[in-house]
């Protein structure tokens, strides 16, 4: 397995716990004489660190694994960064959730140390690219580890669209909106907008409407390789907005094409030897243990 040196270290800001679990990190890395880089905006709320500091861009040419500490959110914007140079990424959770960020707190040393002494698991997360056009001039891109969401914004009106899979027709819908979603992001949105669960390993991209105007409006998945295009109706009166991971905005006009394909690099998510997807998901989601154990539902 690929051994690490140089690592480094992102966080989430405006949390003491994440703080100080990047501190006991430091100590840890450092007594394994590992190279330490910590990202810049983290550095300056750790006066006195000593350590080689870095932009989130350039990160990725720098280090051979970077830890992300924080949570879910934390690593997706990790990821959009670091996916461009097949940067691994590892998560210590210190958020509420934790399908990407795997790592508890009270076992930082343990796992981060199974990690660097090569036992690890390596997951290849596509991520979506996604282009907004209009009259024929790109206005707007981009990328999504989990999600691009076409949505009205702060209007409540509906949207009206049309949907394009590899240039043929699918439907017209009007409805709150509409999710793109890759296996990665399936859990996330899409889920609480009635979508399915897919696998990691899934080759695939879940388009799931939100409250669709039609009692047929139903989730469709479709080849991972599928390029999507979502037309937006002329005859609208509001703008509607396309969000990459909840994080990324731009806005739409009436008319206006948006196009989503998956990228062409791919995230490299670490995960310790004892990850089990399913094993999160039971977690995560309450889905029941088995009948006559303690703690089944």
């Amino acid at each position: 397995m690929e051994q690490f040196r140089n690592i480094g270290i992102i966080g989430r800001l405006g949390s003491s716990q994440v703080l100080d679990t990047i501190r006991r990190l430091k100590r840890f890395l450092l007594d394994r004489h590992m190279h330490v880089i910590l990202e810049d905006t983290i550095a300056e709320v750790l006066p006195g660190h000593n350590l080689q500091t870095s932009s989130r861009k350039m990160l990725g040419e720098v280090c051979d694994l970077v830890i992300v500490v924080g949570g879910d959110g934390s690593l997706l914007g990790a990821a959009r960064a670091l996916a461009r140079h097949n940067t691994p990424v590892l998560g210590i959770n210190r958020g509420s959730l934790g399908f990407l960020t795997d790592i508890r707190p009270d076992e930082l040393e343990v796992k981060v140390a199974e990690v660097l002494d090569g036992h690890y698991l390596v997951e290849n997360r596509f991520l979506l690219e996604a282009e907004v056009r209009r009259h024929g001039e790109a206005i707007g891109q981009g990328d999504a580890l989990n999600d691009v969401v076409l949505h009205p914004g702060k209007s409540t009106r509906m949207i009206e669209f049309e949907i394009y899979i590899d240039g043929q027709f699918v439907c017209s819908q009007k409805a709150d909106g509409l999710i793109l979603a890759t296996p990665t992001g399936s859990t996330a949105y899409a889920l609480s907008a009635g979508g399915p669960i897919m696998h990691p390993k899934l080759d695939a991209i879940v388009i799931v409407p939100m409250y669709p105007h039609t009692l047929s409006g139903r989730p469709i998945v479709v080849d991972g390789n599928s390029e999507m295009k979502i037309v937006v109706s002329k005859n609208m009166q509001i703008y509607p907005q396309v969000s990459c991971d909840g994080q990324n905005h731009f806005t739409c006009a009436p008319g206006d094409t948006l196009t989503v394909r998956k990228k062409s690099q791919k995230l490299r998510l670490i995960h310790p030897l004892d990850h089990n997807y399913y094993e999160v998901c039971r977690t995560k989601l309450g889905w029941g243990s088995r009948l006559g154990n303690t703690g089944g539902d």
